[in-house]
């Protein structure tokens, strides 16, 4: 990818990429007999969706927004999870949704009867309360957790109506993590597997990892699936799908200097354009630079925005740097991408795709209106 045909900032996707892992994603699902379909929460460049239909037909949306983009652009109705359903909101996402999942069982029995005019099958989330996920900011089976339905809550018998059970317990886990998660849901809710059509296990599968064991995961679902022959097991990864398949594209412009701590400022904000990275928080890689090496010019990174913790550091480089040089954020496409806000009306990163033919190809730029219209 030749970086200096690339305008700053801007966010590029790398189709080769790209495309290595939904052929991987597909294989999985053939090979396990489930369905994978792709959570927009994670990726949501729906100007590559014809690329993705090309692997994958369905995704999963969170939101009326998410569930009018699958069925405008992907094609096909939504398998829909929301923590809570609004009474404006609900009716448009029934009709643009071929699964609904409710985070609740006082929504499930107030918004129910409003799906059985469409062909809707209705599930539960329910909540294991086991999760190896160390951050609990990303993880939805902390003590006290509002997401999902708990076994104590449920009676012998399902409520009528729901076809399917919904979990999702895991965050960039392995396949081993999953067969942990498998075996607390199968102890606490397998009596309910007899009664239902569909079971969920969510999103967190990041198949497409480097060192991911494929065929422990592959093992795991046809086994389960030889157990329960009759329900059909759904994955919704994110991250997986645009794993390592794009980078974040910035430039120095300008460098400060305070008690020995150089900054180079730059055309992109943490705060901004990757809030995730303080959120986790994790230090994203920087192509070129290394982890702090003192005999190596070293930098913290500054983002544009006002707020005062708006940096993250240090990398350092073989060589000084300079205003105009660019600075490349690696694997950015996955939830950085989708996490974006215009805060303080710094203006949003240039969209593109590196293109299989070693093109750039310039998606969508953004501007004063794209502020102006989110605010009014």
């Amino acid at each position: 990818m030749d970086f200096s045909k690339i305008p700053s900032p801007c966010f590029v996707l790398n189709e080769r990429a790209f495309r290595a892992n939904l052929a991987l994603i597909q294989s999985v699902k053939e090979r396990a007999g489930v369905e994978i379909i792709l959570a927009f929460k994670a990726f949501a460049m729906w100007s590559v969706f014809p690329i993705v239909r090309e692997y994958i037909p369905y995704s999963t949306a969170s939101s009326l927004a998410e569930a009018r983009l699958a069925f405008d652009e992907m094609g096909s109705p939504a398998h829909t999870y929301g923590p809570a359903y609004t009474d404006r909101e609900f009716p448009e996402i029934v009709k643009c949704s071929s699964h609904i999942t409710f985070n609740s069982l006082s929504q499930f029995e107030r918004l129910y009867p409003q799906t059985q005019f469409y062909n809707v099958s209705c599930g539960l989330r329910i909540n294991p309360e086991f999760s190896d996920v160390e951050t609990d900011l990303y993880n939805p089976c902390a003590p006290g957790s509002r997401l999902g339905v708990v076994a104590d809550l449920l009676a012998d018998e399902l409520p009528v109506g729901v076809e399917g059970l919904h979990f999702h317990t895991l965050c960039e886990s392995t396949s081993f993590d999953l067969e942990k998660t498998l075996a607390v849901v199968e102890q606490k809710f397998g009596k309910y597997f007899g009664q239902i059509k569909w079971l969920n296990m969510g999103g967190g599968h990041l198949m497409t990892r480097e060192g991911y064991d494929v065929e422990h995961l592959i093992s795991i679902l046809k086994a389960f699936k030889a157990k329960y022959p009759h329900l059909q097991l759904i994955l919704e990864p994110g991250s997986a799908f645009a794993w390592r398949t794009g980078v974040l594209v910035s430039s120095v412009i300008d460098i400060v200097e305070n008690k020995g701590i150089r900054t180079a400022m730059l055309d992109v904000s943490f705060s901004c354009h990757m809030p995730d990275c303080l959120e986790m928080p994790y230090k994203p890689a920087i192509v070129g630079a290394t982890d702090v090496d003192t005999s190596k010019p070293t930098y913290r990174m500054g983002g544009n925005s006002c707020l005062s913790g708006d940096f993250m550091g240090s990398w350092s480089f073989d060589k000084e740097l300079k205003i105009g040089d660019r600075i490349v954020f690696e694997d950015m496409i996955h939830y950085t991408m989708v996490k974006t806000t215009m805060f303080n009306g710094v203006s949003h990163p240039s969209i593109g795709i590196w293109t299989a033919n070693n093109e750039f190809q310039l998606v969508r730029e953004f501007g004063y209106e794209d502020y102006k219209n989110r605010m009014s």
